[in-house]
Order: structure tokens, then sequence, then C-alpha cells
């Protein structure tokens, strides 16, 4: 199994639900997020268009975060998922340096955090906290090894980017166009 988040951001409005999901599910203290509404605008006036899309951790395949962790609190469970172990994490903040999408803070109490994906609630057969609360459902979440999971169809079928791919660590969260 491989999970990956799929966000459309033909449906995305910016509302900022899924980044106060994840304040409340995840006791994120406040004036930090685990994710995050970009607003991207290109072309020229009368072409003019406008991206929204909530970002957060991409739980790459192939994450510097996991390699530069000196204590190896930065991990990677089943599934893909990128962890930080609190109690082994001694808050030097390399993970954050070495990531390409700034999708890390330092606690207040030493600790690097981030977006798990909601480790938590996948263990009981739930959703991310994000995922489960958007009002527009453009938030998508599932196994991407699994051909039949609504993740692979829309990626089969739809067009798609990632964020740095240029970065080449592999991120599993993808933006539909």
């Amino acid at each position: 199994m491989r999970y990956a988040m799929v966000i459309d951001t033909l449906k995305c409005v910016g509302c900022s639900d899924c980044v106060v999901a994840c304040q409340t599910e995840n006791d994120v203290p406040i004036g930090y997020c685990r994710d995050w509404i970009t607003e991207t605008v290109s072309g020229t006036y009368p072409n003019i268009v406008l991206e929204l899309k909530s970002e957060r951790c991409n739980h790459c395949d192939n994450a510097p975060c996991v390699r530069c962790c000196p204590t190896g609190a930065s991990h990677i469970v089943d599934g893909g998922i990128v962890l930080v172990t609190h109690n082994e994490c001694i808050g030097c903040g390399a993970c954050i340096e070495s990531c390409p999408y700034d999708a890390r803070y330092q606690h207040p109490e030493g600790y690097v955090d981030k977006c798990t994906f909601c480790h938590h609630r996948l263990e009981k057969g739930q959703l991310p906290a994000c995922v489960s609360v958007c009002p527009t459902k453009c938030m998508y979440f599932g196994d991407l090894d699994n051909p039949n999971s609504e993740v692979s169809k829309l990626l089969k079928n739809r067009k798609w980017k990632t964020l740095a791919p240029e970065a080449g660590t592999k991120p599993n969260v993808y933006y539909l166009i």
C-alpha cells in the first residue's frame, strides 16, 4: 500500500476548512499549521488564472527529511507516511531545512512537527481530517498501489502535477489541474 492525496485545484475555493480541521484534530498550537492554502495568479489580463490549493507535507518516497535526521525521529511507516517521533526528535531543524515544500515547523515544545495524513485516524479506518471536512470535496485520499482506488483513477484520467518535481523527492500529494 502507498497512500496518496489528490487535490482538485479546479474545485478548491480556498475556504481553509482543511486548515482548521487539521489544527483542531491534531492540537496544533495557535500561530502554527500543518497545512495551508496557497493562491497563485498567472497569465495577463484579460486571461488571468487563479489557482487555489491546499498544501502540506508531501510524504515523499525519497524524503530528504528522513535521510538527514540524525536521530531517526523522522521516518517512513507502512503506507509511505512520513512521521516524526516527538520524543526522539532533538529539534535540530535539519529536516526543516531539507524540505523543499516548507512543510515542517518547530513546535513550541521543542520537537519538529508536520502533517501526518492523520495517521491516527487512518488506523481507525477514517480519512484524514482535512479530507473529511472539505465542503467542495476537492480532496481525495487512498492507495496508489490499488488501480481501482479513487486516487489512482483520478491520476489516470485527469491532468495533474506535483510540487517541485525537480527536487527528486517523489511526492505523494498530487494536484489535478
